[in-house]
């Protein structure tokens, strides 16, 4: 089943240091080994330039922009099917970003039920799966998805069994 890859996964491979750097970059290396299928959208590609412009940092933003573009095979359209129906989430959920609904109507529209993100607004999202990275490993696809792992990982710190909690920024 192919994974919608959010926009922070390659912007956080290829940011500052933080907590989730080493897994997005190790995230970035199996979908270009081609070891994970995923697809994405046109508005993850404007995400990251409109960020790096943002911040002026276009040159690095131009940068991920064209390593992604070279490693994604599938790029969504965003038409405006997708946007209307963002609109008639935004009624259902008024609390997500604009941009994360229109995410979620792509992957709607195009029968994908997971993204792989560290955005924790679409775990509120009905039918939308958010795998989050700290906790995503390829080796466990077809066993067990990275929410549960994360519960259960919750769970013995809660316990005392596990050590520290780790961090989970968005």
């Amino acid at each position: 089943m192919r994974i919608f890859i959010d926009t922070n996964i390659p912007m956080y491979a290829a940011g500052k240091p933080n907590v989730y750097k080493d897994r997005c970059k190790e995230i970035i290396t199996w979908v270009a080994s081609g070891q994970l299928d995923v697809v994405t959208d046109a508005e993850v590609f404007q995400e990251i330039l409109y960020r790096y412009f943002h911040i002026r940092h276009m040159e690095l933003g131009r940068q991920i922009f064209a390593e992604f573009k070279l490693i994604v095979d599938t790029v969504l359209p965003v038409r405006s099917e997708e946007v209307f129906l963002a609109e008639e989430l935004l009624k259902t959920y008024p609390e997500i970003p604009p941009r994360d609904l229109l995410h979620v109507a792509v992957m709607r529209l195009n029968g994908v039920q997971e993204i792989l993100s560290a955005d924790k607004d679409f775990d509120s999202i009905e039918g939308v799966n958010r795998l989050d990275p700290l906790y995503f490993d390829i080796a466990d696809r077809d066993n067990v998805d990275s929410t549960q792992k994360l519960e259960e990982k919750n769970s013995d710190t809660e316990e005392g069994t596990n050590g520290d909690s780790p961090r989970r920024d968005s």
